[in-house]
C-alpha cells in the first residue's frame, strides 16, 4: 500500500517541490498551505507521516506538532521538521515539541529522502544542514 504523506508549508515553491520529489518516489502526497487547516486535513487524510514547516502565518508549526501528540488518532505519525529556524537550542526545541526529525532549509533532496525513508521505517534520524 501506497504510504501517505502530508506536507504543511505555506512557501508555495517548497510546498511544490517536496510534493513533487515525494510523488516521484511512489508516496501519496496531500498539500496543505496553511497551519489551521493541517490538523482537520491530517484527520481525514491519515497521513504515515507529516512533513512540518515551523515558521508558518496564523498559527506556529511547533503548536501545530505539540497539538498532534495530544491527538489520539495522530499522536503516532512521525513528524519531520523542516525549517529555517536553525539557531542554537532550536532543534531542541522542536523535538522536545514532538518532532521525530528534524531538517534545516535549504533542504537538499538526498538529506531530505534519506529523513524521509527513515521515519517511514520507524528510525529516527540525526540532524542534516
Amino acid at each position: 500500500m501506497m504510504k501517505r504523506i502530508l506536507v504543511v508549508e505555506d512557501n508555495d515553491l517548497n510546498r511544490k517541490l517536496f510534493c513533487d520529489v515525494l510523488a516521484a518516489n511512489g508516496f501519496s502526497v496531500e498539500p496543505v498551505a496553511d497551519g489551521e487547516t493541517a490538523l482537520p486535513r491530517a484527520r481525514d487524510f491519515v497521513p504515515n507521516l507529516v512533513i512540518m514547516d515551523i515558521q508558518l502565518p496564523n498559527v506556529s508549526g511547533l503548536d501545530l506538532i505539540s497539538e498532534m501528540k495530544r491527538d489520539t488518532a495522530l499522536r503516532n505519525t512521525p513528524v519531520l521538521a523542516v525549517t529555517a529556524y536553525a539557531g542554537k537550542g532550536d532543534e531542541e526545541r522542536i523535538r522536545e515539541a514532538g518532532a521525530e526529525g528534524y531538517l534545516a532549509k535549504p533542504v537538499s533532496i538526498g538529506p531530505f529522502m534519506t529523513a524521509v525513508r527513515g521515519l517511514l521505517e520507524g528510525r529516527g534520524q540525526e540532524a542534516a544542514a
